[in-house]
Formats: C-alpha cells, sequence, structure tokens
C-alpha cells in the first residue's frame, strides 16, 4: 500500500506525488495549472486534480492511503512553481 502526503494551510489543500506517476498513469497531460511542481514532486490542488489521480488509483485497483500534512499558515507550496507537463 501506497501512502500519499496531503498538505493543507487554512485556504486550501494540495496531494503530493511523483511527476512520473502522472506519466505512468497518462493524466499528466490533464493536471491544471491550478496545481504546482517542485523537482520531482507535484502537488496536485484538491479541488480537481488530486480527483483525477485519486480516480486514475481507483480505476487500477492501486490500493493507497494519506498521510495529513498541515500548517497553520500559508503552505510554502503557494510559492512553487506552477504545473506544467
Amino acid at each position: 500500500m501506497t501512502t500519499y502526503n496531503f498538505h493543507s494551510d487554512p485556504g486550501h489543500g494540495w496531494l503530493e506525488v511523483g511527476r512520473d506517476e502522472l506519466a505512468m498513469l497518462h493524466i499528466d497531460d490533464q493536471v491544471s495549472g491550478y496545481s504546482y511542481i517542485k523537482g520531482d514532486k507535484v502537488y496536485l490542488e484538491e479541488d480537481c486534480d488530486a480527483s483525477l489521480f485519486i480516480n486514475a488509483l481507483e480505476n487500477l485497483g492501486v490500493k493507497f492511503t494519506f498521510n495529513s500534512i498541515t500548517s497553520n499558515n500559508d503552505s510554502p507550496i503557494r510559492m512553487m512553481k506552477r504545473y506544467t507537463k
């Protein structure tokens, strides 16, 4: 079972995944510019992009869980580069 980090601050949340996972699931071209990227990690915004990823995993029968990382201030994720394929 894979564990994914879910980061949140008072205003929003992001699911941390590997960029290679998006390509492997063939959804890397469907992720919006509301998600962020740093190195080989993509931080999928919680409203649409995280659901896209989760649905793709579920369709393959992949088992996963989440680790919650909460910030009381603006998350540093907000300062990262916006996602582009």
